[in-house]
């Protein structure tokens, strides 16, 4: 490590600015929203530096700059000059201003580029309102650390304010409901009972880990159990917090997993007994992903649970191969379908679906292929119909084969005899000719 990085408090702290134009204005910006007193000088002269606790040179002249150093540093004044490193006891990070939550990130001044890219990167992480939560949690320390003498529990507590209701009521702007809640938990805690934790619906998105939403990523660093879909990949899982319980609960079609009742009641003795749980789902959570089941559960039980959409298969998988589900020329709609329908539910309404200009996703329908293809051209739809099946759609070994609704079945027989084939989605219409890889050339697609 090149810098030590400290957070120095300046409050009421002179800080001297040497030099005029846009670097040292910002300089001189910076130095007061931390609360110092600044004072701006051209050149340093005899008794400007009594009683500074910081100087700043950017005179946009590198002999200006040299002498302003040598003075400064005979008064023993801790100096920075603007792009010369070199010249420089203490160096300027990028900075990302959240009130009470400040997060510096330097490269030793080898790249200010990388370090800027570094900050825009880390403030897309970071929630607009985290500074409230800081400053939320800061008014209740003292009582905390009062009431909670165990620092393992104390420390136990403050994550459950943070990642709990209270956290999220502060974030979202309602910082009498959180401290309500803070109150609450501290009943809790005076009263020597386990307080009950958390359950997030989290969408895992179609697989690639870069389309995760920024509350699904930070979700998966806050949890202390992950229940996950056979489904998910480990690009995804590996995001999670690293010592999270990671427990596999999929199901899939001729294989031995968890029922779904038993999933449910997993997580309702996981949040009874103080965790935040993440149960994460490929996909969307609310597209063909059971959540609405899980969500009835646990409010049933009355346990808190929150949801948090992802980018449903057919949306993240039609983009990454190229085919638009709508197109104006082409398709003016679209349904998603499960190719696996559950005992009892209604049956899809294939006449309507096989209708011109309509375009059709089917999950889970690779195995079914035959059946699809039959209750289409039984419906009316043209033989001709372009199709494509997509396989592990957005990750690197996506595969993609594209062909027309006849020979549909075939198509399928490479996606399904592999023994460990990954989940594929099927689209039929007139876009899927759009797709960017294909089986066989989109010429023959009449």
């Amino acid at each position: 490590m090149k810098h030590l990085p400290l957070f120095f408090d300046l409050t009421d702290r002179t800080v001297v600015v040497v030099g005029q134009g846009a670097a040292a204005d910002r300089r001189a910006s910076l130095a007061r929203s931390a609360g110092a007193l600044v004072r701006r000088l051209d050149a340093v002269g005899p008794g400007d530096l009594e009683g500074v606790t910081a100087a700043f040179v950017a005179t946009d002249d590198a002999e200006r700059d040299r002498l302003a150093v040598e003075a400064i540093r005979l008064a023993r004044v801790p100096v920075n000059v603007a792009d010369r490193p070199a010249l420089s006891d203490f160096i300027m990070p990028a900075i990302i201003d959240r009130d009470e939550v400040v997060v510096a990130v330097s490269t030793a001044g080898a790249s200010p580029t990388l370090a800027t890219m570094l900050r825009g990167q880390i403030e897309a992480l970071l929630p607009e309102r985290i500074g409230a939560l800081a400053r939320l949690a800061g008014s209740f320390r003292a009582q905390v650390n009062g009431l909670i003498g165990d620092p393992a529990a104390r420390r136990a507590f403050w994550q459950r304010l943070i990642a709990g209701p209270a956290g999220r009521l502060a974030m979202a702007g309602d910082d009498s409901a959180a401290r309500r809640a803070i109150l609450a938990d501290l009943d809790v805690a005076r009263r020597r009972k386990k307080p009950v934790g958390v359950a997030h619906i989290v969408g895992a998105g179609p697989g690639d880990p870069d389309l995760l939403t920024l509350r699904a990523a930070q979700l998966l660093q806050e949890a202390d159990a992950i229940l996950h879909d056979d489904l998910v990949p480990a690009a995804i899982l590996n995001r999670a917090r690293r010592d999270a319980a990671l427990v596999c609960v999929g199901k899939r079609k001729g294989r031995a997993g968890w029922a779904q009742r038993d999933i449910e009641a997993e997580m309702i003795r996981r949040v009874r007994g103080g965790e935040t749980v993440v149960r994460l789902k490929a996909g969307d959570p609310f597209v063909f992903g059971r959540g609405g089941e899980e969500i009835e559960a646990l409010r049933t039980a009355g346990l808190p649970v929150s949801v948090v959409p992802g980018i449903t298969a057919a949306l993240g998988v039609a983009a990454s191969v190229g085919i638009p589900l709508t197109h104006r020329r082409f398709a003016s709609a679209v349904t998603f379908v499960s190719g696996h329908a559950a005992e009892g539910a209604p049956a899809p309404a294939w006449p309507a679906l096989a209708a011109q200009g309509h375009t059709i996703a089917i999950y889970m329908g690779a195995t079914e292929a035959a059946s699809v293809r039959d209750r289409l051209l039984g419906a009316g739809a043209s033989p001709s119909m372009p199709v494509a099946i997509v396989e592990n759609g957005t990750r690197p070994d996506e595969r993609v084969t594209v062909g027309r609704l006849s020979d549909l079945a075939r198509l399928a027989v490479s996606h399904n005899s592999r023994g460990e084939a990954g989940p594929s989605l099927i689209i039929v219409g007139e876009v899927a000719a759009f797709a960017s890889i294909q089986e066989q050339p989109l010429a023959q697609v009449s």
